[in-house]
C-alpha cells in the first residue's frame, strides 16, 4: 500500500477496504469488522462508501495532527477515516463545482450524530476565510450543542439519540471560504415532551436547567430537582451515564450568545422552558358533574406567572373550550382526559415553537447572498424499535425506508442501470429493494398507511375514542393484503427494510392530526411577553374550510423535498453500525451486527463495486479536465472525444484492462487510475505555472534586477571588497532545491514562505567545519544538520535535525571582514553566535535586511572589521568565551586558513574595489550566467545527507554521498539483522498446548495483506524485551459468538476470547460462574481457551462507556435485572418479509452461479506438464515462547506454532515463515524439530 509521506506505517486489522476481501459473504463482512473494531480501527471502505462502527469511547485520533494528515491526500495515502471522505468532499465540490452532500444512515445509536460533527469540524479547520468567515464557522459548530439541547434525549438504545430529523447546508464561495448556511429539521418528536418510556429522559435542556442553574435563577423560575415535576418523573431517569449536565448547560449558554440570541432572548427561552416544566404540574379531578377541575389552584400561578398571562384564563383554556358552529359559538367545558390532553398540547405546542424559534435565528446568522456551492450533512434519526412503537417511531422509520431507497437508486440500481445503457458489458447483481415498503406507507393509488390515516383524520372533529380502531379496520381492509404488512390486536406490523416492527396504534390519529386549539392560541397571543406573542403569529379566522394539514402528511411531504434535494447533489455515503445494545466499548454482539450487515445491503454494494468502476465521466468534461495531460488534446481538442481520451490514457501509460468507453462516458476501473490522472494533472498544471511564472519573474527580473544589486551592493558598498563575478549575478534564492527536499520543507513549516536557502559551513570552537543548510523564512533563520538516530526502531537511519532557530529579530548584528571572504558572524542577542561561510552573502545579507524592515520596522546592523570576535556556546562546565577570526591580506581568491591557539587566520588575497557597483546592463554576460548556472549545479548535485564528518581546514569541504536508508530496494530475500538476537528467556520453556492454530488464527491480531516491506532494515534497539512474567491485564474485549443471548454472560461452549496486547501473554478465558478474580500466570508461558483455566472481570475494572480513547474499557458487572432475557424490543430485530427476500435473492445467485458453470463447456486438457525437480525441504523448529513483533519485519509467533527456517544468522537472528509471512525471529525462542 502506498502511503502518504506524512503518514505511519502503522499495523492494521482486516483490510482497510471490503472489496478487496477474499470472499464476499456476510459472515466475512463481520469477521472483517469485528477483527477491525477490536482493533480500535472503527472505520473502513467499501470504494467509496464509508463503514463507522460505534466504539463507544473516545478515540484519539480526531486531533490536529489528523486534519493535517488527511488534508489534501489521496484516499488510498492513509487509513480509513471520515477526515478522508469529507476531504474528498470538499475538493471535490471545488474540482467539479457541484454541490455536494454526505447521506450519514444507521439505526438509533449507530453513532451519526458524532460522524456528522467531525465531519463540519473537519471542514471548518480546512476552509479558510477572515473574520467574518471565522464568525460563520463558530455559527455552524455552535449550533450542534444548541439543537442537541433542545432536540435530543436519552432512549434506552441512545445516550444522545437525536430526536429531530437535520440536514445542514454549509454554502461556500467558488474559491472554498464558507459564507452561509441553512439548516432544515424535520419532525420534532415533541411527545417526548409529555411522556416517554422506563429508562428514557425527555430533551436535555430540562435537565441542564434544572442542575446548571444558579440560585438567583432558580429562584427567578422557581426550580427544583427533576423528580419534582410531573413531566420528568414519569420515567425514573434522571442523569445520563459519563455526562454532565451542568457543563452541558454552560455550554448551551455559550452557543445561544454565539450564534447571535441576546441576553433578554436568553431569559425569555429559559423561562419557557420552566414554564412547561410547571404546566405538566398541574393537575385535574372530576367534579360532580363529572367534569375537569383543577385540582390545586395554586399550581397555575407560577406557569402564568412565565408566561405573563392571567392565571384564570389559563384554568379556564385548560378546562374549557369554544366550539365554533355555522352560526354561533358554544362553550364547552371539558372532562379530566380532554383537560389533559389540552394541557400536554400547550406544553407540545410551546417547545415546538421554541425550538424552530431557536432553528430560524442560526439560519438568519449564516444567511448569504453570494453565489457558490454547498455542502449538505444529513444527521437523521436512526431506524429504532422500542417497547412501544407509536406514531413518532413510525415516521422515523418511514424517512429511513427513503434514505435507504436513495442509496439502492444510486449505489446499485443506477449504477447498473448505467453501463448496460452505455453498452459495457455487466452481469447483473440482484438486491432486495425497499421501493414496495415505500410505496406500503405513502402510496396514493392504491392508498398507502398515510393516506388512509389522513383519511380517517379528516372526518374527525373532536378528539374521539373510536378513531384508532377506525383507522385499523380501514388499514386491514385497505393494505391488509400487503405482503409487507401484518394485523394484530393492538396495532398493525410493517415488515421494513431493517426488520419487522409492531406499532400501537393507539394515539396515531390525534398525533396525525396535530391540533392546537385556538384557544391556546388566543391566549398565547394575549401575553404581556413579546417573544411569547411572536411564536404564534397566526391570524384566527372562524369557518376556515380549509383542510388542515397532517403531521402525516408533513413528513411525507418533507421526506420528498429532502429526496428531491439529495439527488442533485453529488453524493457521499456513511453506514454505521452499532455493535452492542449496552452501550460499552469493545462489546461485539454477532448477531445484530450481521443483521445490520444484511439489511444495509453491504454485500451487494461490495458486489457491485467490484464488477464495476470507480470512476465515471462524459466525454466532453473528462477532456475538460485531463486534456492538459497530453500536448496532442491541449489546449483544445477538436477531434472525436474517443480519439482525444485514448490519447491521454496512453500519455499516462494505462492499462486498456483500467478503462472502458461506453457510448457517452468513460468508465475507470479502480482509484489508483484516477489518482495517476489527478496527479498527471497537478505536475502539467504544475510545470505550466512554472513556466507562466518564469516567464513573468524573467519579464519582470529585467526591470528589477538593477534596482536588487544596487540595494544589496548598498550593504558593503566602500566597506567589503567584492569578489569576481559577484557583482552582476542573478539572485536565485534557494540554492539548495527545496522542491525536491519534503523533509527539510516540514522541518520549517508547510506554511512558511522561505526567502533564501543555501548549503554554508558552520564553525565551532575549534573551528573544525560542519555543513549546515541555512534557510531564511520571514520571521526565523533555520541551521539544519544530520544526525544519525542512536535508538528505536529508526535506529542507524541519518535524518535532518534543527541544529539551531535564531528569530531574525534577535539578531544584534552581523560582522564581516572588508575583504573578499566569505566569513560572517551571526551575533545574537542574549546568546551565542554563529560563524559561518556563506558563498552567496551579500543576498544573504540584503534578503535579510529587506525582511528586518518589512516585519520588524529596523535595519539589519553591521559591523566591517578584519578582527571579528565570535562569543562561543557554552558546554558542561567550560565556559562560553570568546573566539577570534582575523582575516589578512594574501594571494589567490581560496582563502588559506591557520589556527593559532583560540583564533583563526584567513589569508586571502585582494579582491574586487570595494566601491565598485553593479553595470547598469539588464542582463548578465554569458560567462556570469555560465558560473552562477555551474555554481548551482554543484550544490544542487552535491545535496546529500551530512554525516556531520569535519572537514579539514586546509582543503575544501565536499558534501559524502547518500546514505541509503530502509528503502534502498533490497527485498525480503536479502535480509540482513543490524543487532544481536535478544538473549533466551530465564524462564524453561512451557510444553506446547493443543488446538494451537486455531487459537492463533482466531485470538491474535493478523498482519495484513502485502506483506513485508520491500527494504526492511532493522534498526532495533540492542535487546528484545523477554516474555512477560507479570499477569495479563483485565481490560479485556468481550467476543459474542452467534447463538448467544443478547445481555447473557459471555462464555459457553465456543466461549468468549480476549485479544492480546502487544507483547503480551495469551490470557485465560471467561467461563460463567467463576466469582474469582484474574489468575496471576505461575509461567509465562501460553494459556489457552481449552487448558481450563478461567476467571471473571472483577466489578472494581468496571469504568464508564465513552472513556479516554486510550486502553481498554472493561464492561461493568452486569445487575441482577440485566441478568434476565433482555426485552424482545432490544433483541435483533426480526428480519420479516425484507429478510426472507434478502435470503431468497441469496439462493437464486447461486443457483444461476452453479447452472451457469454446468452449462460451460468442457475445458480441454491441459497440455502434459514438465516435471519440476521438488524444492528441498525447509527445516522446522517450534516456538517455544510467544514474541510479539517489534517491528513490521519480524514474526510475531505463538509458543507451539511451527515455523519454516529459511536462514540462520550469526547475530541470533533466523529468517523464516509463518502462515505466508516471511520475516526474522529471534532463534533463541524457538527449537528445532
Amino acid at each position: 500500500m502506498v502511503y502518504h509521506w506524512q503518514s505511519h506505517n502503522v499495523k492494521t486489522a482486516g483490510v482497510d477496504d471490503m472489496v478487496l476481501l477474499s470472499r464476499v459473504t456476510e459472515d466475512e463482512i463481520v469477521t472483517n469488522l469485528r477483527k477491525r473494531y477490536l482493533d480500535d480501527q472503527i472505520f473502513t471502505y467499501i470504494g467509496p462508501v464509508l463503514v463507522s462502527v460505534n466504539p463507544f469511547k473516545t478515540m484519539p485520533y480526531f486531533t490536529d495532527k489528523e486534519i493535517e494528515l488527511y488534508q489534501g491526500a489521496a484516499s488510498y495515502e492513509n487509513q480509513p477515516h471520515v477526515f478522508a471522505l469529507a476531504d474528498n468532499m470538499y475538493r471535490n465540490m471545488l474540482i467539479d463545482a457541484e454541490n455536494q452532500c454526505v447521506i450519514i444512515s444507521g439505526e438509533s445509536g449507530a453513532g451519526k450524530t458524532v460522524a456528522a460533527k467531525y465531519i463540519m469540524n473537519y471542514i471548518a479547520r480546512v476552509s479558510g476565510g477572515g473574520d467574518r468567515v471565522r464568525h460563520l464557522k463558530d455559527v455552524i459548530l455552535e449550533s450542534n450543542p444548541l439543537l442537541e439541547a433542545f432536540g435530543n434525549a436519552k432512549s434506552v438504545r441512545n445516550n444522545n439519540s437525536s430526536r429531530f430529523g437535520k440536514y445542514v447546508e454549509i454554502q461556500f464561495s467558488t474559491g472554498g471560504q464558507p459564507v452561509g448556511g441553512k439548516i432544515s429539521n424535520f419532525l420534532l418528536e415533541k411527545s417526548r415532551v409529555v411522556m416517554r418510556s422506563r429508562q428514557e429522559r425527555s430533551f436535555h435542556i430540562f435537565y441542564q436547567l434544572c442542575a446548571g442553574a444558579d440560585s438567583r435563577m432558580e429562584e427567578q423560575l422557581g426550580l427544583a430537582s427533576p423528580e419534582n415535576y410531573a413531566y420528568l418523573s414519569q420515567s425514573g431517569t434522571y442523569t445520563v451515564e459519563g455526562t454532565s449536565d451542568v457543563q452541558e448547560f454552560q455550554e448551551t449558554m455559550k452557543a445561544m450568545s454565539v450564534v447571535g440570541l441576546s441576553d433578554q432572548e436568553q431569559k425569555n427561552i429559559l423561562k419557557l422552558v420552566s414554564a412547561i416544566l410547571h404546566l405538566g404540574n398541574i393537575s385535574f379531578v372530576e367534579d360532580r358533574s363529572n367534569f375537569a377541575n383543577v385540582h390545586d389552584d395554586r399550581y397555575l400561578d407560577f406557569p402564568a406567572f412565565l408566561l405573563e398571562i392571567d392565571s384564570v384564563a389559563l384554568k379556564a383554556k385548560l378546562t374549557g373550550r369554544i366550539f365554533e358552529s355555522h352560526r354561533e359559538r358554544v362553550n364547552m367545558t371539558l372532562n379530566v382526559e380532554q383537560a389533559c390532553y389540552s394541557r400536554d398540547a400547550l406544553a407540545k405546542g410551546l417547545f415546538s415553537r421554541m425550538f424552530d424559534f431557536l432553528v430560524q435565528k442560526v439560519n438568519t446568522a449564516m444567511v448569504t447572498t453570494t453565489p457558490g456551492y454547498s455542502t449538505g450533512i444529513l444527521d437523521i434519526y436512526g431506524f429504532e424499535i422500542f417497547e412501544k412503537n407509536g406514531f413518532e417511531q413510525f415516521c422515523i422509520n418511514f424517512v429511513n425506508e427513503k434514505l435507504q431507497q436513495i442509496f439502492i437508486e444510486l449505489t446499485l440500481k443506477a449504477e447498473q442501470e448505467e453501463y448496460v445503457q452505455e453498452g459495457i458489458k455487466w452481469t447483473a447483481i440482484d438486491y432486495f429493494n425497499n421501493q414496495v415498503v415505500c410505496e406500503l406507507i405513502e402510496g396514493r393509488r392504491p392508498p398507502g398507511v398515510l393516506a388512509i390515516l389522513d383519511d380517517v383524520c379528516a372526518t374527525l372533529h373532536a378528539v374521539s375514542e373510536g378513531a384508532d380502531n377506525d383507522l385499523k379496520q380501514k388499514l386491514c381492509s385497505g393494505v391488509g393484503n400487503h405482503q409487507h404488512f401484518e394485523s394484530w390486536k393492538s396495532g398493525f406490523t410493517i415488515h421494513h427494510y431493517a426488520g419487522k416492527v409492531s406499532y400501537e396504534v393507539e394515539g396515531f390519529c390525534d398525533r396525525n392530526r396535530d391540533i392546537f386549539f385556538n384557544d391556546l392560541i388566543e391566549l398565547m397571543q394575549n401575553s404581556k411577553n413579546s417573544f411569547v406573542r411572536g411564536l404564534f403569529p397566526e391570524v384566527l379566522a372562524s369557518n376556515t374550510k380549509t383542510r388542515p394539514t397532517t403531521a402525516g402528511s408533513k413528513i411525507k411531504s418533507q421526506a420528498n423535498q429532502l429526496v428531491e434535494a439529495l439527488m442533485k447533489c453529488t453524493p457521499h455515503y456513511i453506514r454505521c453500525i452499532k455493535p452492542n445494545e449496552t452501550k460499552r466499548p469493545h462489546d461485539w454482539e454477532e448477531p445484530r451486527v450481521k443483521h445490520q450487515v444484511e439489511y444495509l445491503g453491504l454485500k451487494e454494494n461490495i458486489r457491485v463495486r467490484r464488477a464495476g468502476f470507480a470512476y465515471r465521466r462524459p466525454f466532453e468534461k473528462f477532456l475538460k479536465r485531463y486534456a492538459i495531460i497530453s500536448k496532442q488534446t491541449w489546449p483544445t481538442w477538436r477531434g472525436d472525444p474517443r480519439a482525444g481520451i485514448k490519447i491521454v490514457m496512453e500519455a499516462v501509460n494505462m492499462d486498456t484492462a483500467e478503462y472502458q468507453l461506453g457510448k457517452s462516458k468513460v468508465f475507470i476501473k479502480t482509484p489508483e487510475s484516477l489518482f495517476l490522472l489527478e496527479e498527471m494533472r497537478e505536475r502539467r498544471y504544475d510545470h505550466y505555472a512554472r513556466v507562466i511564472q518564469k516567464a513573468f519573474c524573467r519579464y519582470f527580473a529585467r526591470r528589477q534586477r538593477q534596482k536588487q544589486r544596487e540595494q544589496a551592493a548598498e550593504i558593503v558598498f566602500g566597506k567589503k571588497e567584492r569578489r569576481r563575478f559577484s557583482l552582476n549575478r542573478g539572485f536565485v534564492g534557494d540554492y539548495i532545491g527545496l522542491d525536491n527536499q519534503p523533509a527539510l520543507r516540514a522541518l520549517v513549516g508547510k506554511r512558511e514562505k522561505i526567502e533564501f536557502a543555501e548549503t554554508v559551513f558552520k564553525y565551532d570552537r575549534r573551528f573544525q567545519a560542519t555543513k549546515r543548510d541555512l534557510i531564511l523564512t520571514g520571521k526565523t533563520i533555520f541551521l539544519i544538520g544530520r544526525e544519525k538516530v542512536k535508538k528505536g526502531p529508526k535506529k542507524g537511519q541519518i535524518i535532518e535535525v534543527v541544529k539551531r532557530r535564531i528569530p531574525i529579530e534577535t539578531i544584534r548584528q552581523i560582522s564581516t571582514s572588508t575583504k573578499q571572504d566569505d566569513f560572517i558572524v551571526l551575533q545574537v542577542n542574549n546568546e551565542y553566535d554563529t560563524l559561518i561561510r556563506s558563498i552567496f552573502k551579500t543576498e544573504l545579507l540584503s534578503t535579510l535586511n529587506r525582511k528586518l524592515r518589512e516585519n520588524f520596522n529596523r535595519v539589519l546592523s553591521m559591523n566591517f572589521t578584519d578582527n571579528m570576535e565570535v562569543s562561543i556556546k557554552k558546554e558542561g562546565w567550560s565556559g562560553g568565551g570568546l573566539r577570534q577570526v582575523k582575516v589578512i591580506a594574501g594571494t589567490g581568491e581560496d582563502p588559506s586558513l591557520k589556527v593559532s591557539g583560540k583564533t583563526l587566520i584567513v589569508s586571502i588575497g585582494p579582491g574586487l574595489p570595494n566601491t565598485m557597483r553593479p553595470s547598469l546592463r539588464l542582463e548578465p554576460d554569458n560567462e556570469t550566467l555560465q558560473i552562477a548556472r555551474r555554481v548551482v549545479t554543484v550544490v544542487h548535485s552535491n545535496k546529500g545527507i551530512n554525516n556531520n564528518n569535519h572537514i579539514p581546514l586546509n582543503q575544501a569541504p565536499a558534501r559524502p554521498p547518500h546514505v541509503q536508508g530502509r528503502n534502498s530496494g533490497s527485498t525480503v530475500g536479502q535480509l540482513r539483522p543490524t543487532r544481536n538476537a535478544p538473549p533466551a528467556p530465564v524462564n524453561p520453556a512451557p510444553k506446547a498446548p493443543t488446538n494451537l492454530t486455531a487459537t492463533r488464527r482466531d485470538n491474535c491480531y493478523v498482519e495484513p495483506p502485502g506483506g513485508l516491506k520491500k527494504n526492511p532494515s532493522f534498526n532495533r534497539s540492542s535487546r528484545a524485551p523477554p516474555p512477560p512474567s507479570h499477569p495479563p491485564p483485565a481490560n479485556q474485549p468481550i467476543i459474542r459468538p452467534i447463538g448467544s443471548q443478547v445481555g447473557s454472560q459471555v462464555g459457553s461452549q465456543v466461549g468468549g476470547f480476549r485479544l492480546p496486547n502487544p507483547g503480551a501473554l495469551r490470557l485465560p478465558s471467561v467461563v460463567p460462574g467463576q466469582t474469582a478474580g484474574p489468575q496471576r500466570q505461575q509461567h509465562p508461558g501460553l494459556q489457552t481457551r481449552n487448558s481450563g483455566a478461567s476467571a471473571t472481570v472483577p466489578a472494581s475494572a468496571s469504568s464508564q462507556a465513552g472513556g479516554g480513547g486510550g486502553g481498554y474499557t472493561e464492561p461493568q458487572q452486569r445487575q441482577p435485572q440485566q441478568q434476565q432475557q433482555q426485552q424482545d424490543f432490544m433483541r435483533t430485530p426480526d428480519p420479516g418479509v425484507s429478510g426472507v427476500k434478502r435470503a431468497s435473492l441469496r439462493k437464486s445467485q447461486l443457483l444461476k452461479h452453479q447452472q451457469q458453470q454446468q452449462q460451460q463447456p468442457a475445458p480441454r486438457g491441459p497440455a502434459k506438464p514438465r516435471i519440476e525437480p521438488k524444492p528441498p525441504a525447509l527445516a522446522k523448529a517450534r516456538a517455544l515462547y510467544v514474541y510479539e513483533a517489534q517491528d513490521t519485519d519480524e514474526l510475531s509467533m505463538n509458543a507451539g506454532d511451527v515455523i519454516e527456517i529459511i536462514s540462520e544468522d550469526p547475530s541470533g537472528w533466523w529468517q523464516g515463515r509463518l502462515r505466508g509471512k516471511q520475516g526474522l525471529l529471534p532463534g533463541n525462542y524457538v527449537q528445532k524439530l
